[in-house]
Order: structure tokens, then sequence, then C-alpha cells
């Protein structure tokens, strides 16, 4: 097995695999994958044949219908995988993945190597195929919005989803969600326009739901 693809692992909770130790010797030998802005990692109907964790910049997951609208399921940050299928028996990748940052740095493992790794380290086994069970229900529970809510309703339960994430308590009982997305980003994943969701988001200010700026929510309590 090629160590060298497998180190970046452990700065996943989920996989904390390796020794600390261990890692530190092919930290500074390791060598990432480099995607400029729009850059595509792999198309649909590609070969699928390795599973990719994020570094450094964002990652957008997505397909197109049949008269060319694009569909957003996922923009994935720093420490995030994709590509995970391939570990189910998907031999061609069902979507896009597209660095839509300026800098892009991505790890890349074979399919082959992870899964001699998962045979050899049952814990992870388990804790990877618990993670993708995660991702196939938020990616579920996201259809289901777009297919059955209104545009308000998507947004604020999409709140509820980074409050979950990327959440934190302040002393006077608020919430601060300190989170990855630009104001584009969430539109794309909501299925509406930047500026539907401005006005939505400005609603929720008067309503003293919450409070925003650039990267960061508070949600009122």
């Amino acid at each position: 097995m090629n160590i060298n693809n497998i180190w970046f692992f452990e700065d996943i909770n989920l996989y904390k695999i390796l020794c600390p130790h261990k890692m530190k010797d092919y930290k500074d030998t390791h060598d990432f994958d480099k995607y400029s802005k729009k850059e595509f990692i792999y198309f649909t109907d590609e070969s699928a044949s390795k599973v990719y964790l994020i570094d450094q910049g964002k990652v957008k997951i997505g397909y197109y219908t049949e008269d060319g609208t694009e569909v957003i399921k996922a923009i994935l940050s720093k420490g995030e995988i994709f590509g995970e299928k391939t570990i189910l028996g998907e031999d061609k990748h069902t979507e896009f993945a597209q660095a839509i940052d300026k800098d892009n740095s991505i790890c890349s493992i074979s399919t082959e190597e992870l899964q001699s790794l998962m045979q050899k380290n049952k814990p992870l086994s388990i804790k990877f195929y618990r993670f993708i069970g995660f991702r196939i229900k938020k990616l579920e529970r996201r259809l289901e919005l777009l297919l059955f809510k209104d545009t308000r309703t998507r947004v604020i339960e999409f709140l509820s989803e980074l409050e979950q994430e990327f959440g934190t308590s302040l002393v006077n009982g608020n919430i601060k969600i300190k989170h990855p997305y630009t104001q584009k980003d969430m539109a794309s994943l909501l299925g509406t326009s930047r500026p539907s969701l401005n006005i939505i988001m400005n609603e929720l200010k008067e309503e003293r739901y919450l409070d925003f700026n650039r990267n960061e929510i508070i949600l009122k309590k």
C-alpha cells in the first residue's frame, strides 16, 4: 500500500487510523493534486477509481439534467470527502466534481488502497460506511426540501442544518454559525437565486430570527 496517499485521513475525526508519529514521516513529501477555479476533478460517466479528500478550497458536486440545468448536490470544503461511492462498487461517476475556489488542493487515494486499509481496520470500515449512510440521508433530505418545500422553508431548514454542523453556543444563548459557504453557494444548494435568498435572509433579520454577515450567521434564541 502506498502510505503517502493515506496519511491525510488523520485530519478527519472518522479517520484517525495511523499514529501521528508515523504520518509525520510523510507529510513533507506527500504531493497534493492542485486545481484552479472551475476546473473539473472528474466528470459524469468518467471512470471512478479514487476517493478524494479536500485539503484546501471548495468542491461542487452536481449533475446536469437533460435540458442542461445544473443541479447542485453538495458544496464541500476542507476536510471533507467525495467520490466515496467507489467503495460501494460504483465504477463510473454519476455526478461531476468541480473546484470552485481560486486555489484548491486535493488528496486522493485509490479505491484498492482504501479497501485494503478498511479490511485491516474494522473500526475504520464501520465508520466509513456510517459516513456514507449519513451522506446519502443528507442528500435525500435536501432533495425532499427542493421538491416539496417553498423557498423560505428551505432556507430555514438549511439554517438548521448549518447549526448542527457549524454552530457554537454563545454566552447569551444565541448560536453562532461560522460556515464555509458564500451566498452564491447557499443559493445553489437551495435551488434559488441570490436575490431571492438575500430577500428572505433580510426578512428573517427584520423578524429578529437571525443576524448575518459574509461567512457568519447568528441565530437568535
